[in-house]
């Protein structure tokens, strides 16, 4: 039975910019706040409602880097932060089913070597360590065409993959699409993970490693595991995989919410999905 519904927070690829017009974003490295309220201007609302995602209640927001820095995107449906570029960059597509992926995948035939970051106060808890492990081995347990590596350290330049903690007592995690081929860089895991099993940090790891690899959530369009209806995110902009059924799928590590009785490893349906695409 799900409870303790909590959110998942996906962040995008590609949030540096040059400009600031009034649909774009502009970065600010040393700002202490996750959140900023800001009115969303309408041109980025009708390209939100484009690309399949729900634009009410969209927002101005930030997230964090290893280094503390932050940068700043766009919040939609209360978990999934876009940035400008993603916005003008992603194509709509005519979908209906899942589950789904982005246009953006990761290029195939590779290994991704993943650290998980212990300096500071970014450091991953051992609880954490742990669960980034497992979620590793559920990725190398796969039959597809990428392996993983996994270190931990605090040199993470060289690597695909950062996983890192902030501290800001929240439960859930922020990670992003892939880019030019490769996954995104940075997976955020918030510390109230603390307060949850090892079996639980592994599904929130394992969901935002599939986000870096181009995942979409699977109940986007109705966010059923947030106790969620009515309202669908529409028709365009997710990209179902074949083989993968319609309907609500309960048993999917991609579900938007997760709940505290998570065992951490992947539906078969996700399993499916990742073997069909890579």
């Amino acid at each position: 039975m799900k409870i303790n519904k909590l959110f998942l927070f996906l962040a995008a690829a590609g949030l540096f910019f040059t400009s600031c017009d009034k649909d774009e974003l502009t970065t600010s490295p040393n700002e202490e706040a996750l959140n900023i309220s800001s009115e969303v201007p309408e041109s980025v609302l009708q390209k939100i409602a484009a690309l399949h995602f729900n634009p009410k209640g969209a927002e101005v927001g930030k997230i964090m880097l290893p280094d503390g820095s932050f940068e700043k995107t766009y919040i939609v449906e209360g978990d999934i932060v876009l940035s400008a570029n993603q916005l003008n960059n992603m194509s709509p597509s005519n979908i209906q089913d899942k589950q789904y992926r982005t246009y953006n995948l990761v290029s195939n035939n590779r290994t991704i070597n993943v650290i998980g970051y212990t300096g500071g106060s970014q450091a991953l808890t051992s609880k954490q360590k742990t669960a980034l492990q497992y979620a590793i081995n559920n990725y190398n347990a796969l039959n597809i065409g990428l392996s993983f590596t996994l270190t931990f350290g605090t040199n993470y330049s060289p690597y695909d993959i950062v996983v890192y903690q902030t501290v800001n007592g929240q439960a859930g995690g922020v990670a992003g699409f892939p880019s030019s081929g490769n996954p995104y860089k940075y997976v955020q895991i918030f510390s109230g993970m603390e307060n949850y099993s090892v079996d639980t940090n592994e599904h929130v790891i394992t969901h935002e490693i599939g986000h870096t690899l181009g995942m979409r959530h699977t109940d986007w369009f109705s966010r059923e595991s947030c106790g969620q209806s009515g309202e669908a995110a529409g028709s365009d902009g997710a990209v179902h995989i074949p083989g993968t059924p319609t309907g609500f799928d309960a048993t999917s590590v991609m579900l938007a919410c997760f709940s505290a009785s998570e065992d951490g490893e992947f539906g078969s349906n996700d399993v499916t999905a990742f073997e069909y695409l890579y």
